[in-house]
């Protein structure tokens, strides 16, 4: 299990958070849950409407879209942002290709957080429009 510290490590290193200071680091870190997945766990699925956000701790991930394989997730990646921000339809499906630990923050953590913590809000959303695909415009 990680300590708080250790949290805020993680998430410092993820580019959707990279602006933020260390007490809004720590509001993140206190509402993200520590969670094992299993190797062939699906954590997002394409298509799925967002409902939680992914930091990979450890472990390998697989990122399919259309069905072909486009990337390989390894600890302090991150995924299912774009979903969670725009309320679009998931843009991969993503599966542990290992067992391994996430960091997750579901949908409601996150909006309260935004509401509680303004000064989050502009900092993750100019992360999230730089992750769009480029086709999404």
């Amino acid at each position: 299990m990680l300590h708080r510290d250790a949290k805020i490590e993680l998430l410092k290193r993820v580019p959707l958070f990279a602006g933020c200071s260390k007490k809004e680091l720590g509001e993140i870190a206190r509402v993200s849950d520590e969670m094992d997945v299993r190797q062939g766990a699906v954590l997002t699925r394409e298509g799925d409407a967002g409902r939680e956000f992914f930091v990979l701790v450890e472990g390998v991930a697989e990122v399919r879209r259309k069905g072909r394989k486009i990337s390989t997730m390894k600890p302090g990646d991150f995924f299912g942002e774009i979903a969670l921000v725009s309320d679009q339809p998931r843009t991969a499906t993503v599966t542990a290709a290992a067992p391994g630990r996430v960091l997750v923050m579901t949908d409601r953590a996150f909006r309260e957080l935004m509401q509680r913590m303004p000064s989050i809000q502009l900092k993750v959303l100019a992360a999230v429009v730089d992750r769009l695909p480029p086709d999404s415009f």
